[in-house]
């Protein structure tokens, strides 16, 4: 129902633009792709447009841990409003519909505000930890610890999304041609360097860092649970 196959031929011209890669979606498939970024970015743009609004009018939310909450809102609200727009408009009609130069601004956009919501909850969960179980290491008074965190949250995230606007990979078109990403497909010495970083210290680094703190804690909690047993 969804998928088609691609012609057989095609034009010198398709691959100059990422709006002539052949689709691989039914007109019924891309309906269905766009619904569902029309729900998606409807949402998130409303539920975190309302956690900033909170933060910002009541004081009582103003902490430490929330600001970094309020960065990860952020970048997520980014997403909807710089990103998903242009996936829905190209899923309504099938196609890519701004050119090379929207499809690696999509594609940077996209991987930089991602990388940076991931990166966010790596550090929010070594703050928690650090928190809970070095309190000589963090005061969670401490806007400081926090705004170093978001700060480097953000470095982390274009030091790892500006390099293939300068030549280390690329962005382009990706899956039925209506979204844009890294070029996950060439086969050549620089772009797959740059997908393994991407996969170690974008993925499998805060990933690490999040079983880690929360693993301790969790072990931690477990502890006190067995010392309140046996008293």
């Amino acid at each position: 129902i969804f998928l088609t196959v691609p012609p057989a031929s095609s034009s010198s011209s398709s691959s100059s633009s990422p709006a002539a890669s052949p689709p691989s979606l039914t007109p019924t498939g891309h309906f269905v792709v766009a619904v569902y970024l029309g729900v998606i970015g409807t949402v998130g743009f409303l539920t975190n447009f309302l956690v900033l609004t909170l933060f910002c009018r009541y004081r009582a939310l103003r902490t430490p841990m929330n600001l970094m909450l309020v960065s990860i809102s952020t970048s997520d609200l980014l997403v909807s409003v710089l990103g998903t727009p242009f996936s829905f408009a190209a899923s309504t009609q099938g196609r890519w519909l701004i050119g090379r130069a929207g499809c690696v601004w999509y594609g940077f956009v996209n991987a930089c505000l991602g990388i940076v919501s991931l990166i966010s909850l790596a550090v929010l969960s070594y703050e928690r930890y650090c928190t809970m179980m070095k309190p000589t290491m963090a005061d969670g008074r401490d806007y400081r610890a926090v705004l170093v965190g978001i700060c480097f949250s953000w470095l982390y995230s274009l030091l790892w999304t500006v390099p293939p606007l300068l030549g280390w990979s690329r962005y382009g078109p990706e899956g039925p041609g209506t979204t844009c990403s890294v070029d996950w497909k060439t086969q050549t010495a620089n772009n797959i360097s740059y997908i393994v970083c991407l996969f170690v210290f974008c993925l499998l680094l805060p990933f690490g860092v999040i079983l880690y703190s929360y693993g301790k804690l969790l072990q931690a909690i477990r502890q006190v649970r067995v010392l309140e047993r046996t008293f």
